[in-house]
């Protein structure tokens, strides 16, 4: 995460400011200079890249309204004073309000070098630790939109934290519509390349002429995706559409960064039992380059319980958007779901959660008949597995007191009394199926 910083030099005297700008500049270090502490600010924001030196006594903003400012937007600014021989106190009382560490005039320039080095040094540290935070908290989120609590879906959790710290190119296969896309921006922000771009290309999307300009240049504007994701990801969709010649340059391309890659690649294949299947397309040497590591997606008809979770979630989500209540699943419904063969998945999910909030706030329809529309046979339909009555009813009585559970924000009594369930028989089924009051208060 290295930066270039830079030294903003702040004095109304041209010739101090001109002084210390150009001995810096020769100890090494980039500076700005600003004749007011009125202009600095108009540069200066919270995240800013550099160290501030700046003098005391100025004419408008003084040096110590300066620094209060600086320290309002941001209080991780290293920041050295200049002060007169009279001025002392004021450079204590400046440190005490956030200043880094003063410096009396006349001054040793070497004195100014080394504290400006160690304030640099402080700030780089700094930034670097937001940008950590940042890029992990920018992985949690995504993380979190891996929905599910089936062993599949654990399992994916634990192979994209494992598989995103690691140097190895990745394919990403599976059915259509299970989150591919999303599980390869999950790789990236977990990993240590999350700080840089995150560059994806649909190599189905384009003609081959243009698809080589996309990817290798020559561009009108910016730059070809190998040189903007330099350092980063390329995620390639669709990769069994890449052409033979393209397929040639994408391999010289990795062979010229050597190991450990400077960019890593994420291949994404959409054609898993399906038309063209990525080891059917690509030539043999690009193929076992960009399988180095590998994550096949589940469908969803696998991931038992996570159909009723994803469902519930996702109409909540549509009914806030909507402005309404999301519709109340019966049993029967619940069955469907979890029968249903799902052969859009997750995205097909989505869109059946969406027409059923639609439906239900004009009061009319039902789940069966949106599955139906999508041309399931949900009455016969069942899942790969066959599961056992007994499953489906745990999945839907889990469901059913998660959502009551929700509407009455964790209010024991209202539950019990909508469910006509005695206290102690709700206590055992909420442990039984890991919910807690807590997380609905």
């Amino acid at each position: 995460m290295s930066r270039t910083l830079k030294i903003a030099v702040v004095d109304d005297e041209p010739d101090m400011r001109e002084s210390i700008s150009q001995w810096l500049v020769l100890s090494g270090f980039d500076t700005e200079t600003f004749a007011s502490a009125d202009e600095a600010l108009k540069v200066i924001g919270a995240d800013w890249p550099g160290v501030v030196v700046s003098d005391i006594r100025m004419p408008g903003m003084d040096g110590m309204a300066f620094l209060k400012r600086l320290m309002g937007i941001d209080s991780g600014l290293p920041v050295i004073m200049i002060t007169g021989h009279g001025d002392v106190p004021m450079a204590v009382e400046a440190m005490r309000i956030g200043a880094m560490d003063f410096m009396e005039k006349p001054f040793n320039p070497e004195r100014l070098t080394e504290l400006v080095k160690k304030a640099s040094q402080a700030r780089r540290m700094t930034l670097d630790n937001r940008a950590l935070r940042r890029d992990l908290s920018e992985g949690q989120q995504v993380m979190s939109k891996l929905i599910g609590a089936s062993p599949v879906m654990d399992r994916l959790r634990e192979d994209i934290l494992d598989l995103g710290q690691a140097d190895g190119h990745v394919l990403i296969d599976g059915e259509t519509g299970t989150g591919k896309t999303l599980v390869a921006h999950a790789l990236h922000a977990v990993g240590p390349r999350a700080s840089k771009k995150f560059v994806p290309i649909s190599c189905a999307a384009y003609n081959d002429e243009v698809l080589a300009a996309k990817l290798f240049g020559p561009v009108e504007n910016g730059l070809p995706a190998v040189e903007e994701a330099r350092g980063g990801t390329l995620c390639l969709e669709d990769i069994e559409a890449l052409s033979d010649p393209l397929q040639a340059r994408l391999l010289a391309f990795i062979s010229d960064q050597g190991s450990p890659a400077e960019t890593r690649i994420i291949a994404i294949s959409n054609a898993r039992g399906e038309g063209r299947k990525a080891e059917d397309s690509l030539r043999p040497d690009l193929f076992y380059r960009l399988t180095a590591l590998k994550i096949t997606l589940p469908p969803l008809r696998s991931r038992g319980e996570d159909i009723l979770a994803l469902f519930n979630r996702m109409t909540e989500q549509f009914a806030e958007e909507y402005g309404c209540e999301p519709p109340q699943v019966t049993a029967q419904e619940a069955a469907q779901l979890l029968q249903a063969p799902w052969p859009g998945n997750v995205r097909q999910l989505i869109n059946v959660a969406e027409r059923a909030v639609l439906q239900n706030r004009r009061g009319s329809g039902s789940i069966a008949s949106l599955l139906m529309a999508d041309g399931e046979e949900t009455q016969q339909a069942t899942t790969t597995e066959g599961k056992p009555l007994k499953e489906y009813v745990e999945s839907f009585e889990k469901m059913l007191i998660d959502n009551t559970m929700r509407r009455h924000k964790g209010s024991i009594a209202a539950v019990m009394d909508e469910l006509c369930l005695p206290r102690r028989t709700l206590n055992e089924k909420m442990a039984k199926y890991g919910l807690s009051r807590g997380d609905y208060l």
